[in-house]
């Protein structure tokens, strides 16, 4: 089990992360695992506001716990996946903090954060920070296929390597290295300031929950469901902060009205 020492996880409050997703304090389990990584995805969304915004205040636990707990926002994955594998250290949980590479096809860096949990004798990966769009563990066994919301999901194993498959499309690829503190500081550098990073010149705001997935990329929102049933409209910035209210996020008036102004 990774120390507390070298991840500080005594910054984050349990019992206020618990409060704030609405799950009681359970024994490691599956089952409690599943809960919980449900109760996760469906509380906090996925988000960059702060990285557009150019105010984010950096990966460091104490850092998250007060945006996405204290302040009830939504985070990116260093933020969702640190969290979320701080809590389970301190439930009992042994997690592996890993990197990944998105979109495998499409060459890139690995600067994706995910997880690896033990628990009753097996592995699952446990990716709340993949835009929201993984709401179950998913056990670490090659072929097995999970359903996420209504969307297949398959992991399959080549000589070491883990692929994710979503539908037909290979969506993460990552290997069982173990990272550390400062692995996630430089690729967090890189999300956030490189003028090539996804994530720094538009909103990358998602949702997901049975049935549904909500994306915002930049002034476009995608509703869409199983089977290929989607529709995008165009958010007006006047629209804007009721858009950001139903995707569960609730800015300042300052932060909405410098949103407005780069949106």
């Amino acid at each position: 089990m990774t120390t507390e020492g070298e991840w500080g996880i005594g910054a984050v409050d349990l019992g206020a992360y618990l409060a704030r997703v609405g799950q009681p304090r359970r024994a490691p389990s599956e089952a409690a695992l599943t809960e919980l990584m449900r109760a996760h995805v469906n509380a906090i969304p996925f988000e960059n506001v702060d990285v557009v915004l150019g105010q984010h205040q950096g990966i460091s636990l104490d850092v998250v716990s007060a945006k996405l707990v204290g302040r009830r926002r939504g985070g990116y994955c260093y933020e969702q996946s640190g969290l979320f594998a701080a809590v389970l250290e301190q439930l009992g949980y042994t997690v592996h903090r890993l990197s990944a590479r998105v979109q495998p096809r499409r060459p890139g860096p690995y600067t994706h954060m995910t997880l690896v949990v033990d628990v009753d004798g097996r592995q699952f990966l446990a990716d709340v920070g993949f835009g929201a769009g993984i709401l179950a563990p998913m056990p670490l066994v090659d072929g097995h296929e999970v359903d996420q919301a209504g969307w297949p999901h398959r992991l399959t194993e080549n000589n070491g390597w883990w692929t994710l498959r979503k539908e037909d499309e290979d969506i993460l690829e990552f290997r069982l290295n173990e990272m550390h503190p400062i692995d996630y500081e430089v690729y967090h550098h890189y999300t956030s300031t490189h003028p090539k990073s996804p994530f720094t010149g538009r909103l990358v705001i998602m949702t997901i929950e049975p049935g549904l997935s909500r994306r915002l990329l930049g002034r476009e929102l995608t509703v869409e469901k199983p089977g290929g049933s989607s529709e995008t409209t165009t958010v007006a910035p006047d629209e804007l902060d009721a858009t950001l209210k139903e995707l569960g996020i609730e800015l300042t008036e300052d932060e909405l009205e410098r949103l407005k102004n780069v949106y």
